[in-house]
């Protein structure tokens, strides 16, 4: 089977307060993209989360890895690293590696229809349903009450986890104060993750971590700068809360510093970094091979069944914001707070041909 041909729609995705949560601020444009075969197939995904300014650079490169691929058999991973890497001169990193992570996507989406498997079950996993979280629901600039009325919410649905995001406070009691409002609202038996979107010092880390732990803190993400290896290895040795990080970094080479230097207890590959579910499975292997579970970064419909195949897969992001681009996603068990995956074919992901023809920008 062979990819004949490719179609791109730049979209933007709506934000603010919806059932699935809110999104405060604009996600910036995707560009979606459909692959279509020889044989009739259609794989899709979509690259995004960059800059608004960048979308059109984006999509161009999008274009570029697309129009390079027509005619390659979608088996064939070495020929899609052989774009990337002469694309990339060596470098291929940046919006490159997100337009070639988006092709991967899709070409697995093509392959489980080729095999008539859902990609959960291609890459080894033996049942559809997954540990997840629920992100991006807990801002940092909300009150203490709007914590505890959205963490309520959120337990109502049946996430037995969720994050949290601190790092605007001004006093570290406050921060404090934060995860404190959402353990008494949810109780002991739901996990509570604090993301910090590298926005503190180490010593901040350290000495605000050490607060943290009498709340049960699951764990500490992104404390600081993401390309501090040492800083986070100092965090990590430093706490008893386990650090997580990854999801900025692009590529397997970063990801190896972090394993190697022990800078974190769980890695957060980006797969629309990383180079895909390809190289998301690359990341887990990696930190199999250290001892670390893995956990994902945002495209909860890719991810999913990529965490569900990984024997040191430990949990999804449960992140719904391009869920109105499809048809059907997965779902949320409220009886065990875990991600069901479906049977059908390939991701299981329909675009919905009217909602991208309302969100398409131009």
């Amino acid at each position: 089977m062979r990819i004949e041909s490719t179609e791109l729609r730049t979209v933007e995705v709506p934000t603010g307060r919806g059932p699935l949560g809110e999104i405060p601020f604009r996600l910036g444009a995707f560009v979606v993209l459909r692959v279509r075969t020889d044989a009739g197939a259609e794989g899709v995904a979509y690259a995004g989360y960059t800059h608004p300014g960048l979308v059109g650079a984006l999509r161009a490169t999008v274009e570029a890895v697309a129009d390079a691929a027509v005619g390659m058999d979608i088996w064939d991973n070495r020929r899609l690293e052989q774009i990337r890497d002469g694309f990339g001169v060596g470098a291929p990193q940046g919006l490159l590696q997100r337009a070639v992570s988006a092709f991967d996507v899709a070409l697995w989406d093509l392959r489980g229809k080729a095999a008539g498997l859902p990609v959960w079950r291609l890459l080894g996993a033996s049942a559809p349903d997954v540990a997840c979280y629920a992100s991006g629901h807990l801002w940092r600039h909300y009150t203490l009450a709007e914590l505890e009325q959205h963490a309520g919410e959120l337990a109502a649905m049946g996430f037995r986890a969720m994050k949290l995001r601190c790092g605007a406070e001004a006093r570290p009691a406050a921060e404090v104060e934060r995860l404190a409002v959402v353990r008494r609202t949810v109780g002991p038996d739901v996990d509570l993750m604090i993301d910090i979107n590298q926005g503190w010092s180490v010593a901040q880390a350290i000495s605000i971590g050490h607060q943290f732990a009498e709340h049960d803190l699951y764990w500490l993400e992104d404390p600081t700068n993401c390309e501090d290896y040492d800083g986070h290895a100092a965090i990590a040795a430093a706490l008893d809360t386990p650090v997580c990080a990854g999801e900025y970094l692009y590529g397997l080479a970063p990801l190896r510093e972090l394993t190697a230097r022990r800078s974190v207890d769980y890695l957060m590959p980006d797969c629309l970094r990383v180079g895909g579910v390809t190289g998301f499975m690359k990341a887990a292997h990696l930190a199999e091979a250290h001892n670390l579970p893995v956990v994902s970064h945002l495209a909860t419909e890719f991810l999913a069944h990529a965490v569900a195949a990984c024997p040191n897969g430990l949990s999804v992001e449960h992140m719904p914001w391009t869920f109105p681009l499809f048809t059907e996603v997965p779902t949320i068990d409220p009886a065990t707070g875990r991600l069901v995956l479906g049977d059908a074919p390939g991701l299981g992901l329909e675009l919905d041909d009217e909602a991208v023809k309302r969100f398409t920008l131009g």
